[in-house]
């Protein structure tokens, strides 16, 4: 029968670093989900933490798939930003800021087409 290791606090805290949304980050991505919720694009929304990641993910429907998936990592821990989107599982953009990545959903979804015929 082994002997138990001795577990260091400071140690096991240091690799289970949780990640959560700031106010700002928060204030940022209500804002633009607010908007597409008054448009009727989006309905629902979901925050999820695991260690070392908090995501925030916009649903069509609340019984579906998320459509994003707005992932923030350990800042400083992976080389290609902090934040991840991500759109029907794939990536969409990855970045160091938020604004940076919410500008990939930020502008409008719809495309608008006009039904008026052009007569000569």
């Amino acid at each position: 029968m082994g002997m138990a290791g001795v577990l260091r606090i400071a140690e096991y805290r240091a690799r289970r670093r949780a990640v959560f949304f700031n106010r700002n980050e928060l204030n940022q991505l209500l804002a633009i989900y607010s908007r597409r919720v008054a448009r009727g694009e989006w309905r629902d929304y979901a925050i999820d933490h695991r260690t070392g990641a908090a995501t925030f993910s916009i649903f069509e429907r609340s019984s579906t798939r998320p459509l994003y998936a707005l992932v923030k990592f350990v800042p400083g821990t992976r080389s290609r930003g902090d934040y991840l989107l991500l759109g029907a599982g794939k990536r969409v953009v990855e970045g160091s800021s938020l604004p940076e990545v919410l500008s990939a959903i930020r502008g409008p979804a719809l495309l608008l087409v006009s039904n008026r015929s052009h007569r000569a």
